[in-house]
């Protein structure tokens, strides 16, 4: 999870979310030399797993290492959740 600078507004936003019960709060924020961590309290593996999938496949990375993905399903037009080869590695093993 990468520290991402804050400033005045955005923790007021990420507070906000926070009153909603939003998980888009969630992450490192660095603030006038005081890093904030804002995390949930005895999160559990499968939690922090499903998070992690989510956010890479938000940001079109491989789910397995986190690299770019730059192929697209043709039917789709979304990029797949695999890189080229963990596509090779995973789902052409049949």
């Amino acid at each position: 999870m990468e520290t991402k600078k804050a400033t005045k507004d955005t923790l007021k936003k990420v507070l906000s979310s926070l009153e909603k019960g939003s998980d888009e709060a969630i992450g490192s924020y660095l603030y006038k030399g005081f890093r904030l961590q804002v995390s949930k309290y005895k999160q559990s593996g499968c939690e922090r797993v499903l998070q992690l999938y989510n956010r890479r496949r938000k940001n079109g990375q491989c789910i397995a290492c986190g690299v770019k993905v730059k192929r697209k399903n043709p039917l789709t037009g979304a990029l797949y959740r695999l890189c080229d080869m963990h596509r090779k590695k995973i789902d052409k093993k049949r």
